[in-house]
């Protein structure tokens, strides 16, 4: 999967695709992560590309000109499975949408910044528009790469143990399990019995009612 980036803010993507799961995804080969900065586009020579808001208002807007040249660049080089704009009022991001970009090829991400960018980029270029919860931050950039975080970690290869991904949180509807590893006795706090069994079908069954269990205590929303 290769996916492109656009930011003003490049230095603030860095630390997350450097460390970690996304990091051996792309030292296997599996992940490629550009990152574009959108300064390289500005309108002239002090890197200007935001402005102020039409009709007054405090804040400024990504301009379009930037933002429309660097999309350009970059569509004119490979087609793009989906490009999308990480803003507040998008479409919440849940597993079953992170499941489906995972099957992508090509993904090509754009983070606002300020009061966002100018509607007219949305119209003429962005396919998905996704927002990472009911709050705001400084800029896309963090929400990126949560994104990118959750689609990479289920793409073949990448986890060594490709079950783990099945089992998370949200897979099927419900919260994951509790879990726990050694010591099998802690200050007094035992182990569950029967994940020392080694009973797996017993296990397993333990495992969904626990899982049950704890969505309908803390989201009951995902049962119904």
């Amino acid at each position: 999967m290769r996916l492109d980036i656009v930011t003003c803010q490049p230095e603030l993507l860095t630390s997350p695709f450097a460390v970690s799961i996304v990091k051996r995804a792309q030292e296997k080969g599996l992940a490629e992560i550009h990152v574009h900065d959108l300064r390289r586009f500005a309108i002239n020579k002090h890197g200007q590309i935001d402005d102020y808001v039409f009709g007054g208002g405090a804040g400024m807007v990504l301009r379009v000109e930037p933002i429309a040249a660097c999309l350009d660049e970059l569509l004119a080089e490979r087609t793009y499975d989906a490009v999308i704009y990480m803003t507040p009022d998008g479409e919440t991001l849940r597993q079953p949408l992170v499941n489906r970009l995972s099957l992508a090829g090509n993904l090509l991400i754009l983070c606002g910044h300020y009061k966002g960018v100018d509607e007219r980029i949305r119209k003429a270029y962005i396919t998905h528009e996704i927002s990472v919860g009911d709050y705001v931050l400084s800029g896309g950039e963090l929400g990126a790469a949560i994104l990118v975080d959750a689609v990479v970690r289920l793409l073949p290869g990448v986890l060594g143990n490709e079950e783990s991904a099945l089992s998370d949180s949200f897979q099927d509807n419900l919260l994951a399990p509790p879990v726990y590893t050694r010591p099998a006795e802690w200050r007094g706090e035992k182990v569950p019995d029967i994940l020392l069994s080694g009973n797996t079908p017993l296990v397993e069954v333990w495992r969904h009612e626990q899982a049950v269990e704890r969505t309908r205590q803390r989201r009951p929303d995902l049962l119904e």
